[in-house]
């Protein structure tokens, strides 16, 4: 068992990569989940925010790339494209040199609502980051391109 301070806090030296992998995550979890409640302002399904997300931030793309992105089957992905051209959110167009390949991209009002969700997702964090200490926010900078290595993974050598 990690040993802990008398705040119930694992001390540093204990902080072996099982341990600071499980308590990433458990704070993962929960920051995903605590900002998530501000994507309901955009009155879109969790799936169809997050497949509009890849097409905003990821260019066109085409369904067959964007089934695998999301990780699901080509007609769940067909059916989600569907609901966001119908909203307006996104929109079809067939490659000029190849008609067989259609891509989807995101239209300005796509682009804007995801956009708009991100601000409310920052004003969020900027607000419980500013109740916190100055030092406290250093050694968060500091933590944060460690964090951003971490995300990407093993790189090869």
């Amino acid at each position: 068992m990690p040993a802990r301070s008398a705040r119930g806090k694992q001390s540093a030296a204990s902080s072996t990569p099982a341990d600071l992998a499980d308590r990433l995550h458990s704070v993962a979890i929960h920051l995903l989940r605590r900002l998530r409640r501000e994507d309901d302002a955009s009155g879109l399904p969790a799936p169809q925010l997050s497949a509009l997300s890849v097409i905003v931030f990821g260019g066109p793309i085409t369904l067959g790339a964007l089934a695998t992105a999301e990780q699901v089957r080509p007609p769940t992905i067909t059916k989600l494209v569907g609901m966001l051209e119908a909203g307006g959110l996104v929109e079809r167009e067939v490659d000029g040199d190849d008609r067989r390949i259609v891509r989807v991209r995101a239209t300005a009002r796509g682009t804007r609502l995801l956009q708009d969700g991100r601000q409310r997702r920052v004003a969020l964090l900027t607000a419980s980051l500013a109740d916190i200490s100055a030092a406290d926010r250093a050694t968060l900078a500091k933590a944060i391109p460690i964090l951003e290595r971490a995300a990407r993974g093993p790189q090869p050598p």
